[in-house]
């Protein structure tokens, strides 16, 4: 029988498989300018599946009892601030308010180089930069 973290990481990784998803066809869609993306679906479903990525993850981290301001736990802050940067980076490449193309298709990217990132780290449980600041 599959433990509860088991369950709740299979669901976190489903999550965020919805929310790479997601992030490159809402950008696909504002590039071309579709009318998709007024549609109330498009616009709440990823924040409910947001949620519930954030609430997976949360509760992973009580169960491991990983702390990330720990020796063994700094991955998971590189992490989560690489999470807070591809959140801002989303925001410019899917908002209204970013007019210039070049800035959109730029945070775009660097939205999923951070998705990349993000991914290495929760595979290798190595922290970005090694030895002692």
């Amino acid at each position: 029988m599959m433990s509860a973290y088991m369950a709740i990481k299979y669901l976190h990784l489903t999550t965020v498989g919805i929310t790479i998803t997601l992030f490159v066809i809402r950008f696909y869609w504002r590039w071309r300018g579709s009318p998709w993306l007024t549609r109330g679906w498009v616009r709440v479903t990823p924040h409910i599946n947001d949620t519930l990525l954030l609430i997976t993850g949360a509760t992973l981290i009580i169960l491991s009892g990983l702390s990330p301001f720990s020796a063994n736990g700094r991955w998971l802050l590189d992490k989560l601030v690489l999470v807070v940067v591809y959140i801002l980076l989303g925001f410019v490449a899917l908002g209204k308010h970013t007019r210039r193309e070049k800035i959109r298709w730029l945070a775009f990217i660097c939205g999923l180089a951070c998705l990349y990132t993000i991914y290495r780290l929760a595979s290798s449980k190595l922290p970005l930069l090694t030895g002692s600041l």
